[in-house]
């Protein structure tokens, strides 16, 4: 998987995405993560990439040309075959798991990050990105959307975490939030670890964890809880 992310602080991106699951990734050469500098594409000697919004309003707009110029550059390595274009934007389509498992069959994701008030609209037309929010909240920016779902994508990818069924049976799996989970020592501040943890029976451990996610779900979401339920009768 390769990781391209428009930004105006690429440093922001190299210095996050280098540590942790994300930096072993990188390393293993599972991944590669580069962050393009769109003033580097600004066609003037003062690298300004905003200017004035036409017809009034607050702030500063990302012009068109330097966005469209870095994109280009990018599309020119890549090409657009199993290549997506991810625009951060409160606008866009939420961000969850499923779209994190559907995003990791791809070879090349885009990122393009927005500031100030956006981007010249043109560009998104021309660009023609999926637009893709965390939730209904605005950011300064769109480098730490991008480096959220990164960090989705990326765990599913084959090789990333030590066992390649770490991801599969977690929150959100099968529409069902995850079991609660413990470690050492069997006893802490009067608290056990529940006996069937300790069985060493597999049926009966698998069991008690299904159990424990259907009720978490349904104490948590239930808007999850009826849709797995829903599931369950067809």
């Amino acid at each position: 998987m390769n990781y391209y992310v428009m930004t105006l602080f690429p440093e922001f991106i190299t210095n996050a995405m280098n540590e942790s699951i994300m930096g072993r990734a990188i390393k293993k050469n599972i991944i590669s993560v580069e962050a393009v500098n769109i003033r580097d594409f600004a066609q003037n000697s003062y690298r300004q990439v905003d200017d004035y919004i036409y017809g009034g309003g607050s702030g500063m707009l990302m012009q068109a040309e330097p966005v469209w110029l870095a994109y280009q550059n990018i599309i020119k390595r890549t090409g657009t075959k199993n290549t997506r274009v991810l625009y951060m934007s409160p606008q866009g389509r939420t961000f969850n798991q499923s779209y994190a498992q559907a995003l990791s069959k791809n070879e090349n994701i885009i990122f393009l990050c927005g500031h100030y008030e956006g981007i010249d609209e043109r560009v998104i037309e021309m660009i023609n990105p999926c637009e893709v929010s965390l939730g209904d909240f605005v950011l300064t920016g769109g480098e730490l959307p991008a480096m959220t779902i990164m960090d989705a994508v990326t765990r599913l990818i084959p090789g990333v975490l030590g066992h390649d069924d770490s991801s599969l049976y977690e929150t959100f799996y099968n529409d069902l939030l995850e079991y609660p989970q413990y470690t050492r020592p069997p006893v802490f501040e009067g608290r056990a670890v529940p006996q069937e943890l300790l069985s060493g029976n597999h049926k009966l451990i698998e069991k008690w964890r299904l159990e424990q996610s259907i009720e978490r779900t349904r104490k948590r979401r239930p808007d999850l809880y009826e849709k797995y339920m829903n599931s369950q009768k067809h």
